[in-house]
Protein backbone atom coordinates (compact mmCIF):
# COMPACT_ATOMS: atom_id res chain seq x y z
CA UNK A 1 0.00 0.00 0.00
CA UNK A 2 1.37 3.34 -1.07
CA UNK A 3 -0.08 6.86 0.12
CA UNK A 4 0.07 10.29 -2.30
CA UNK A 5 -1.01 13.30 -0.58
CA UNK A 6 -2.55 16.81 -2.99
CA UNK A 7 -2.65 20.56 -2.36
CA UNK A 8 -3.30 23.19 -4.58
CA UNK A 9 -5.34 26.90 -4.53
CA UNK A 10 -5.78 29.15 -6.88
CA UNK A 11 -7.35 32.97 -6.42
CA UNK A 12 -10.70 33.85 -6.98
CA UNK A 13 -11.84 36.25 -9.47
CA UNK A 14 -14.58 37.84 -11.77
CA UNK A 15 -14.97 37.13 -15.15
CA UNK A 16 -14.57 33.08 -14.15
CA UNK A 17 -16.77 30.16 -13.73
CA UNK A 18 -16.59 28.29 -10.22
CA UNK A 19 -16.01 24.37 -11.21
CA UNK A 20 -15.01 21.98 -8.16
CA UNK A 21 -14.92 18.23 -8.38
CA UNK A 22 -16.42 19.00 -12.01
CA UNK A 23 -19.13 20.72 -11.10
CA UNK A 24 -20.42 23.92 -11.91
CA UNK A 25 -20.98 26.15 -8.53
CA UNK A 26 -23.73 29.70 -8.58
CA UNK A 27 -20.93 31.97 -7.96
CA UNK A 28 -20.07 35.75 -9.02
CA UNK A 29 -16.41 34.73 -8.85
CA UNK A 30 -14.35 31.68 -10.05
CA UNK A 31 -11.12 30.61 -9.87
CA UNK A 32 -7.97 31.93 -12.13
CA UNK A 33 -5.81 29.45 -13.69
CA UNK A 34 -4.59 28.18 -17.20
CA UNK A 35 -6.85 25.25 -17.11
CA UNK A 36 -11.04 25.52 -15.44
CA UNK A 37 -9.00 25.88 -11.99
CA UNK A 38 -10.20 23.12 -10.46
CA UNK A 39 -8.24 23.18 -7.00
CA UNK A 40 -10.16 19.23 -6.04
CA UNK A 41 -9.33 17.77 -9.18
CA UNK A 42 -5.72 19.50 -9.38
CA UNK A 43 -5.50 17.99 -6.05
CA UNK A 44 -6.16 14.82 -6.43
CA UNK A 45 -4.31 14.43 -9.82
CA UNK A 46 -1.21 15.29 -7.84
CA UNK A 47 -2.31 12.57 -4.69
CA UNK A 48 -2.58 9.80 -7.90
CA UNK A 49 0.65 10.92 -9.32
CA UNK A 50 2.71 11.13 -6.00
CA UNK A 51 1.76 8.07 -4.21
CA UNK A 52 2.97 6.33 -7.70
CA UNK A 53 6.33 8.27 -7.63
CA UNK A 54 5.33 10.13 -11.08
CA UNK A 55 5.77 13.64 -10.09
CA UNK A 56 3.35 16.30 -10.62
CA UNK A 57 0.54 17.90 -12.73
CA UNK A 58 3.06 20.23 -14.10
CA UNK A 59 5.00 17.45 -15.40
CA UNK A 60 2.58 16.02 -17.76
CA UNK A 61 -0.31 19.54 -17.74
CA UNK A 62 2.49 22.25 -18.43
CA UNK A 63 0.89 26.06 -17.93
CA UNK A 64 3.08 27.01 -20.56
CA UNK A 65 1.01 24.56 -22.93
CA UNK A 66 -1.53 26.29 -24.50
CA UNK A 67 -3.59 23.00 -25.54
CA UNK A 68 -4.34 22.97 -21.56
CA UNK A 69 -5.93 26.64 -21.86
CA UNK A 70 -9.34 26.44 -20.10
CA UNK A 71 -9.29 22.69 -20.34
CA UNK A 72 -11.46 20.71 -17.98
CA UNK A 73 -9.38 19.09 -15.32
CA UNK A 74 -11.49 16.27 -15.37
CA UNK A 75 -9.28 15.32 -18.60
CA UNK A 76 -6.66 15.59 -16.07
CA UNK A 77 -7.97 13.10 -13.60
CA UNK A 78 -8.42 10.53 -16.11
CA UNK A 79 -4.94 10.76 -17.42
CA UNK A 80 -3.17 10.61 -13.86
CA UNK A 81 -5.62 7.84 -13.71
CA UNK A 82 -4.80 5.95 -16.44
CA UNK A 83 -1.12 6.66 -15.77
CA UNK A 84 -1.42 5.09 -12.38
CA UNK A 85 -2.88 2.42 -13.89
CA UNK A 86 0.44 1.79 -16.36
CA UNK A 87 2.35 1.26 -12.94
CA UNK A 88 0.39 -1.65 -12.51
CA UNK A 89 -1.46 0.02 -9.19
CA UNK A 90 -4.96 0.44 -8.57
CA UNK A 91 -6.52 2.89 -6.28
CA UNK A 92 -8.51 2.34 -3.37
CA UNK A 93 -9.68 5.41 -2.20
CA UNK A 94 -9.75 9.39 -2.68
CA UNK A 95 -10.27 11.48 0.92
CA UNK A 96 -10.25 15.07 -0.41
CA UNK A 97 -11.09 18.69 1.37
CA UNK A 98 -12.12 22.04 0.06
CA UNK A 99 -11.29 24.98 2.21
CA UNK A 100 -13.46 27.52 0.90
CA UNK A 101 -15.22 30.58 2.94
CA UNK A 102 -17.62 31.13 0.18
CA UNK A 103 -19.73 29.87 -1.16
CA UNK A 104 -21.39 27.30 0.65
CA UNK A 105 -20.23 23.72 -1.32
CA UNK A 106 -22.54 21.74 1.00
CA UNK A 107 -25.77 21.54 -1.61
CA UNK A 108 -22.76 20.34 -4.22
CA UNK A 109 -20.52 17.91 -2.80
CA UNK A 110 -22.52 14.14 -3.04
CA UNK A 111 -22.49 15.52 -7.08
CA UNK A 112 -18.49 15.92 -6.73
CA UNK A 113 -18.30 12.56 -5.12
CA UNK A 114 -20.17 11.27 -7.81
CA UNK A 115 -18.42 12.73 -10.95
CA UNK A 116 -14.97 11.88 -9.37
CA UNK A 117 -15.61 8.37 -8.37
CA UNK A 118 -17.06 7.72 -11.85
CA UNK A 119 -13.60 9.55 -13.65
CA UNK A 120 -11.62 7.02 -11.53
CA UNK A 121 -13.65 4.00 -11.94
CA UNK A 122 -14.46 3.82 -8.35
CA UNK A 123 -17.30 2.77 -6.32
CA UNK A 124 -19.09 5.98 -4.48
CA UNK A 125 -17.94 4.42 -1.41
CA UNK A 126 -14.48 4.96 -1.92
CA UNK A 127 -14.15 8.56 -2.52
CA UNK A 128 -15.08 11.46 0.06
CA UNK A 129 -15.10 14.61 -0.43
CA UNK A 130 -15.87 17.52 2.48
CA UNK A 131 -15.92 21.24 2.76
CA UNK A 132 -14.29 23.73 5.57
CA UNK A 133 -13.80 26.99 6.30
CA UNK A 134 -10.64 28.77 7.94
CA UNK A 135 -13.56 30.89 10.08
CA UNK A 136 -11.86 33.97 8.50
CA UNK A 137 -8.60 33.13 8.69
CA UNK A 138 -6.23 33.59 5.81
CA UNK A 139 -6.62 34.19 1.74
CA UNK A 140 -9.45 31.08 2.10
CA UNK A 141 -10.91 33.43 5.04
CA UNK A 142 -11.04 36.59 3.13
CA UNK A 143 -12.61 35.09 0.39
CA UNK A 144 -9.22 35.66 -2.24
CA UNK A 145 -9.61 31.92 -3.24
CA UNK A 146 -10.23 28.33 -2.67
CA UNK A 147 -7.77 25.82 -1.88
CA UNK A 148 -7.99 22.13 -1.66
CA UNK A 149 -6.01 18.62 -0.22
CA UNK A 150 -6.44 15.54 -0.81
CA UNK A 151 -4.75 12.05 -0.48
CA UNK A 152 -4.90 8.35 -2.06
CA UNK A 153 -4.40 4.86 -1.32
CA UNK A 154 -3.21 2.89 -3.87
CA UNK A 155 -2.29 -1.10 -3.72
CA UNK A 156 0.78 -2.37 -5.73
CA UNK A 157 0.14 -5.39 -7.46
CA UNK A 158 3.14 -7.74 -7.72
Amino acid sequence: MRVGIGFDAHRLVAGRSLVLGGVAIPFEKGLLGHSDGDVLLHAICDALLGAASLGDMGKYFPSSDPKYKDASSMLFLEEAARLLRQTGSRLSNVDATIIAQWPTLQPYLEAMRERVAKALGLELTRVSVKAKSSDGLGFTGRGEGIAAMAVVAIEEQE
